[in-house]
């Protein structure tokens, strides 16, 4: 029995030495120390030897288990070593390559020109405010002073949610939950950019643009004062050596309106195509606040006044950065966007 043990163990160390991956080792542990074994076979064999030698077998058959054990062990070590060498070395990185380029993001052109509008008005001592995208009827119209009847209001120039809401057409509702959040309270000094929607898509003309509303009331607000902060505006925005002129115009919530243009930057209001040879280019409308705005608002006509501008930050970029098509903007064009 002993020497059939021996025997045993020299062709499981052999087995074990010619292996070839793990998977034939775990056939050889099943084989040889599984439960249906060679080993363990020949260990329930005990009861056939003389009871004084039985201590002494099952020690050899432990030796013999142990040894077989310990091979196994070691040859998997060995193995696993060897795997994970060869996937190093199949992985490794040669860091003597020379590097790819890594596309940085910039900030879009008319985020600039937001920051850069904001930048100029909260220097003049303005806040900004923000409101609501979906607007109800009356903060959109009505409390601007646009009559059920005014043009505004077809549903051909706004997206109506239901019938008496809507993605707002314009900034100025902001305007009017600021004055209803604070009145009495004066000055009210306050910039609102933001999202606005009408149907309307073509080069110069997008569903979804932005615009920057500006509202100041205080007593004895004049047009001389809004005149004098829309020219600081445009001087930085466009350069110091800017003038600008306010055109009569009509806006159902102001009274007096005006748009305004600026002497022309290409040509410095001497006549080119940019400014179709008038010298001059209209840039954003503007006016005094209609007394009956305020009133609806809960202000006092007859005690404060007031003045009101709106900025289309997609007309601003086009003209600072001579951007021909407002598409552009809207398309993700990495070619376009990496200019900024």
């Amino acid at each position: 029995m002993n020497n059939k043990l021996q025997e045993l163990q020299k062709m499981a160390l052999e087995k074990l030495a010619e292996a070839k991956n793990a998977a034939e080792l775990n056939e050889l542990k099943v084989q040889y120390l599984g439960k249906k074994g060679q080993l363990t076979q020949m260990a329930r064999n005990i009861s056939e030897i003389a009871a004084e030698e039985r201590p002494k077998f099952g020690q050899a058959i432990n030796q013999v288990k142990a040894s077989i054990e310990e091979s196994l062990n070691q040859h998997l070590k060995e193995m696993e070593e060897k795997m994970l060498a060869a996937q190093l070395k199949k992985e490794s990185i040669d860091i003597t390559l020379p590097g790819r380029n890594v596309d940085l993001g910039t900030v879009h052109p008319l985020t600039m020109v937001i920051n850069e509008v904001k930048d100029i008005f909260l220097g003049m001592g303005y806040s900004v405010e923000e409101g609501p995208q979906i607007e109800t009827e009356y903060y959109n119209f009505e409390a601007l002073n646009l009559p059920k009847e005014h043009p505004a209001r077809d549903m051909q120039d706004s997206f109506y949610v239901t019938d008496s809401t809507l993605l707002r057409s314009q900034t100025s509702p902001v305007q009017v939950r600021t004055m209803e959040k604070m009145v009495p309270q004066v000055p009210v000094k306050i910039i609102c950019p933001g999202t606005v929607y009408r149907r309307d898509d073509d080069a110069t003309h997008s569903p979804m643009f932005h615009q920057i509303e500006g509202l100041v009331i205080d007593k004895n607000i004049r047009m001389s004062d809004l005149k004098g902060t829309l020219l600081t505006f445009v001087r930085q925005m466009f350069g110091e050596d800017r003038e600008i002129r306010l055109r009569p115009s009509y806006f159902p919530f102001t009274e007096p309106s005006a748009e305004v243009d600026i002497s022309c930057f290409a040509c410095g209001g001497k006549g080119c195509r940019l400014c179709k040879d008038t010298g001059w280019i209209e840039v954003l409308g503007s006016g005094m606040v209609h007394p009956r705005v305020l009133e609806m608002s809960g202000y006092d006509p007859e005690e404060v006044t007031g003045f009101a501008f709106g900025i289309g930050v997609e007309r601003i970029a086009m003209l600072k950065y001579g951007i021909g098509d407002i598409r552009l903007f809207f398309e993700n064009d990495l070619r376009f966007l990496s200019q900024f």
